[in-house]
């Protein structure tokens, strides 16, 4: 079960986050010559871990770089939920996540949407909105090291669904979420590395 290059320009998704990530230090390896012809297809299980890899990777640096440094500083700027109320505030890594995420589904060229789901929400927006979205977190939880592969059809149309585990990476994340006033009494209490939720990544099946 493969990703067709043909009706989704992954390639070039990648690219842009790469891009993105990489700021202005490439150019070294830069080659003039054609590309070699692009092989037939993608699988859909490598074509997710590659997406939810750079997805991950912006997220970490947001949160540990910048969001728990300004914390512990006395910073002018700071991390809030009410970011678009509050003067001198910026979004949390969970909110930059989901507007990235609403990007993405907004694109007709992306090919694929991903999102920010839990067990635990605090926030409506990030409950699991099918069975097997619930049946995925259920798999994280009890298997944090692993992720969950299925497919499932919404609306008359198939889908490849990826669930990879979403930890606490940084002291922002647990201590929010631990303080937070929307918590129930049986919210967990997060630590260091805990699953706190999932990343769904859903890819349609040609």
């Amino acid at each position: 079960m493969t990703f067709s290059f043909k009706s989704h320009s992954w390639i070039g998704i990648l690219g842009l986050l790469t891009i993105a990530c990489t700021g202005c230090g490439g150019g070294a390896n830069a080659s003039a010559t054609s590309a070699p012809d692009a092989e037939p297809g993608v699988p859909y299980k490598k074509f997710s871990n590659a997406v939810h890899a750079v997805m991950m990777a912006d997220r970490t640096v947001y949160a540990s770089k910048v969001v728990t440094r300004l914390k512990k500083q006395d910073a002018p700027v700071e991390p809030s939920e009410y970011w678009e109320e509050e003067e001198h505030t910026i979004p949390l890594p969970a909110q930059m996540f989901r507007m990235g995420s609403e990007l993405v589904f907004e694109n007709p060229e992306a090919g694929f949407t991903y999102a920010l789901k839990s067990k635990w929400p605090l926030n409506e927006q990030n409950k699991p909105k099918s069975e097997l979205e619930v049946t995925a977190l259920d798999f994280l939880a009890e298997n944090p090291t692993e992720n969950f592969y299925g497919e499932e059809e919404l609306g008359g149309q198939k889908y490849f669904v990826a669930a990879y585990s979403d930890k606490a990476v940084a002291e922002a994340c647990w201590s929010c979420h631990n303080d937070h006033p929307n918590r129930g009494d049986d919210y967990p209490e997060f630590a260091k590395d805990d699953v706190m939720g999932g990343v769904i990544v859903r890819v349609p099946i040609d």
